[in-house]
């Protein structure tokens, strides 16, 4: 796939939580190591705080990163940098 990566660091974080919740296998990962619930994480969808850390969870298994990266046309460098701006956030 062609790299598309946007600029804005949400956008980057909205589309690999997408791409994250595509994959069964990877999705339950995610909430069973976060424990939050389908429905919490249907209400901070937007949560800067929460994408930072979907994207940290992430980087922790590459194999997991490359994935995200090349389902959501993303850069996974960009997908790093995107987590950084979003732990600066309030």
């Amino acid at each position: 796939m062609t790299d598309q990566t946007p600029n804005d660091p949400l956008t980057i974080a909205l589309a690999a939580l997408a791409a994250t919740l595509r994959d069964e296998r990877r999705a339950q990962r995610f909430l069973d190591l976060t424990g939050i619930g389908t429905d919490e994480l249907r209400r901070r969808a937007a949560d800067p705080k929460l994408l930072a850390g979907l994207i940290a969870f992430l980087e922790a298994h590459e194999p997991d990163l490359m994935s995200v990266a090349e389902d959501a046309g993303i850069d996974p460098a960009a997908l790093a940098a995107a987590r950084r701006e979003l732990e600066q956030l309030p």
